[in-house]
């Protein structure tokens, strides 16, 4: 699959829709800050604060929302922004580095069986590696997961504390796909099926291997795999327009990417890609080479893209059909038009919030939640001013 790519350097092209025309309102402590935007005016509401380091955010079909902080605590946040106590059963995580309670979602029977799914950096020997879970979460004045079950453990050289990916979309059959990091120091390893590193994987809701996952049964892969070529890739999400999975991942110093996941492929990392080493030496042998995927769209330099939602609500008619995408070292939100399977513009939002944007959810109301990542963090919603 050769897709055209789209690039976006430092000074911006002009495929970025950029718009001055209209603001956003921003109300934080009582203050309004002034941005740009190409959809009206909007209000960017704190729904909840003194959340440490906030990863994921979980909407609940009651309006309440299960919020993973990467120190190791889960917990529940009503629409008012009261916190509940750290839900007790949640296993422990080795927060080093980058890694800690990383991605949680409900499962789609969730409002009969109150199941959740939930990944995190675990302990051993003398490193760490990502580890899926799933328990029920039993309510009440002290709530809390029950039953909980790790369901994968990835398999491979262990991290010194970075590269964990974890994110998690669980497909219309019930099945869970799960992104897993190259853990830094072994970037090779991407490329090396008989392990976990570097990978997508596709499992079943009790950590079973579908007996249709494309390695079952070859030599020397593991059964899990569905995809490989992957560095650090901390967003996922199923393209509601067509049923695709899209996935974007941590380049190095550039070449942050999306793209959209296919059975079996290989998406070239560190063979193929459009950044360098943090040391500025040459890491790739070219950007393309037969038998990997292109990315649809890349970025130089990198804005360390996280969570992503597509959007299909109300609220904001205009950008019914773009994909949202946090960015952490960018400090803002970034919006994607989309043609197709094709990116056709960039919008860049919120940044004078100097905030990391973490996790990016569309809520049942329309509005859009974001995840801000710092030790003083917030749950943001975003809306319609009606101003």
């Amino acid at each position: 699959m050769k897709t055209p790519v789209v690039w976006v350097t430092a000074t911006l092209t002009a495929a970025i829709v950029i718009t001055l025309s209209f603001l956003i309102a921003t109300t934080s402590r009582g203050e309004t800050i002034a941005f740009a935007s190409s959809a009206g005016r909007l209000e960017v509401q704190t729904v909840a604060s003194g959340l440490v380091d906030p990863w994921a955010l979980a909407l609940l079909p009651d309006g309440r929302m299960l919020v993973t902080e990467r120190p190791g605590r889960m917990r529940l946040v009503t629409s008012q922004g009261q916190l509940s106590s750290p839900l007790k059963g949640v296993p422990a995580v080795w927060a080093s580095g980058q890694g800690g309670l990383l991605d949680v979602i409900t499962d789609r029977g969730f409002a009969e069986n109150n199941t959740v799914y939930f990944c995190y950096s675990e302990r051993s020997g003398s490193g760490g590696r990502t580890a899926v879970a799933r328990g029920r979460l039993v309510d009440g004045t002290a709530p809390a997961l029950d039953q909980v079950q790790v369901i994968f453990r990835q398999d491979g050289p262990l991290s010194s504390g970075s590269h964990y990916g974890c994110r998690i979309v669980q497909a219309s059959d019930g099945n869970l796909f799960v992104t897993l990091g190259d853990h830094f120091s072994f970037r090779d390893e991407a490329q090396n099926l008989g392990n976990h590193l570097g990978k997508l994987i596709r499992i079943a809701p009790d950590g079973q291997v579908p007996k249709d996952n494309p390695f079952v049964g070859r030599d020397g892969a593991k059964p899990e795999i569905w995809s490989y070529g992957h560095r650090n890739p901390q967003s996922l999400a199923t393209n509601p327009a067509n049923g695709e999975l899209w996935e974007i991942e941590h380049g190095p110093r550039g070449g942050d990417e999306v793209n959209i996941i296919g059975r079996a492929k290989n998406y070239g990392w560190p063979v193929i890609g459009f950044g360098i080493d943090y040391s500025g030496a040459k890491i790739h042998e070219a950007t393309a080479k037969d038998g990997m995927e292109q990315p649809i769209k890349y970025w130089v330099p990198s804005i360390a893209p996280s969570g992503m939602a597509f959007y299909t609500g109300e609220l904001f008619p205009a950008w019914r059909g773009s994909l949202f995408t946090g960015a952490l070292g960018g400090q803002m939100l970034v919006r994607l038009s989309l043609q197709g399977n094709a990116v056709t513009g960039e919008e860049r939002l919120l940044r004078n919030l100097n905030e990391r944007i973490r996790d990016v959810r569309q809520g049942p109301d329309g509005a859009l939640y974001l995840l801000t990542d710092s030790s003083a963090g917030r749950i943001l919603r975003v809306v319609p001013a009606k101003w």
